[in-house]
């Protein structure tokens, strides 16, 4: 974690937990920016007695949510949210595509993405690019097993699929059990719903994560002062 950009991150959550409102149900994202958010949730749950529940991405925001007493559902008891906060790995201003995933928990977080009335991401300015994956690479959630042929079919295809590992050099798996590979050098002009689409159609994989017409607005820190807000162009 860069803590040069904590101050950062904390600015966008600030912003994005000040538009939660006594009520909501809210969708809980994945990710460092996001836990300022459950931080400031938390601090308004006390400080003003705000009355909101949240149903988490990933079993790493479930757990914290829990250690802060932020109140949690499940989609059996709601089928809309009224506001998803989630962070991003990059942000390509104008369509606000989103690449998603490097916290491993993808596939959930669009599931929870999806349901949401509203999609707010907060970053800050190190994530906004000037073209599509030119900061991150693209995160690939497939099945595990026969995940060594999934790779050689994305090979076939003219991907260079890297299994993600940790810091032990064993595979890093998803809280759904799968594993997890990502997409480096990605072409400058490749088309992100084109690139979805192939990657989807591919046998083995279950998700990746470009996020395309999702993200209602996104909450940019450009200083902890500074706070721009980016929607998508019609």
């Amino acid at each position: 974690m860069n803590v040069e950009q904590d101050p950062l991150k904390r600015a966008a959550a600030i912003a994005a937990a000040a538009e939660i409102e006594s009520g909501m149900k809210l969708g809980l994202g994945t990710g460092s920016t996001v836990a300022f958010v459950l931080d400031e949730i938390a601090k308004r749950i006390r400080q003003e007695g705000l009355k909101i529940a949240g149903i988490p991405s990933s079993l790493r925001t479930e757990a914290r949510a829990r250690e802060l007493g932020i109140p949690l559902i499940t989609f059996a008891e709601t089928e809309t949210l009224d506001l998803v906060i989630d962070g991003a790995d990059e942000v390509l201003p104008g369509s606000l595509t989103l690449i998603k995933g490097l916290g491993g928990a993808l596939l959930r977080e669009r599931i929870v993405a999806a349901a949401g009335r509203r999609f707010t991401v907060v970053v800050d300015r190190s994530k906004v690019a000037i073209r599509f994956a030119s900061l991150a690479p693209v995160p690939i959630e497939v099945v595990a097993f026969g995940h060594e042929a999934t790779a050689r079919r994305l090979a076939r295809l003219g991907f260079h699929p890297v299994l993600r590992l940790d810091d032990n050099g064993a595979p890093v798996t998803t809280d759904g059990g799968n594993l997890l590979y990502d997409l480096h050098d990605v072409e400058a002009g490749t088309d992100p719903a084109a690139l979805a689409a192939r990657l989807r159609q591919t046998i083995g994989v279950i998700d990746s994560g470009i996020f395309i017409r999702m993200a209602t607005e996104a909450i940019v820190a450009e200083s902890p002062t500074d706070i721009r807000r980016l929607r998508p162009e019609t």
